[in-house]
């Protein structure tokens, strides 16, 4: 699930293109389509474990933190995404959103 969240084809793959890298420091973008670009820069990585980058720097500046967890034969997802005001609109709309992205990582795990 590691290489689904860090690898620029796999990512594509599941939730939008984007050249991101697992180094804290690293700034990429991510293509949100009809959103554009959207500018992103890695925070904090934990190897297999936590991937922690901003998020549409300078349109909603939040922050998403995937942590993997082992769990029996498989790995359980977290994901947080913080920053919002309250009652936002984006955070409707990303709320309501991330369960079916989410859902389709399956896809691109090798």
């Amino acid at each position: 699930m590691w290489r689904a969240l860090t690898e620029p084809e796999l990512l594509a793959k599941w939730w939008v293109a984007g050249d991101i890298k697992p180094v804290v420091g690293h700034r990429f973008t991510l293509d949100m389509g009809n959103w554009g670009n959207q500018v992103c820069e890695v925070l904090e990585v934990e190897e297999e474990t936590l991937l922690r980058h901003t998020f549409a720097e300078g349109v909603l500046d939040t922050t998403i933190t995937w942590r993997l967890v082992p769990e029996g034969s498989g790995t359980r997802l977290f994901l947080t995404h913080d920053g919002f005001e309250p009652g936002s609109e984006a955070l409707i709309g990303m709320g309501s959103g991330w369960p079916r992205l989410v859902a389709r990582i399956v896809v691109a795990i090798p």
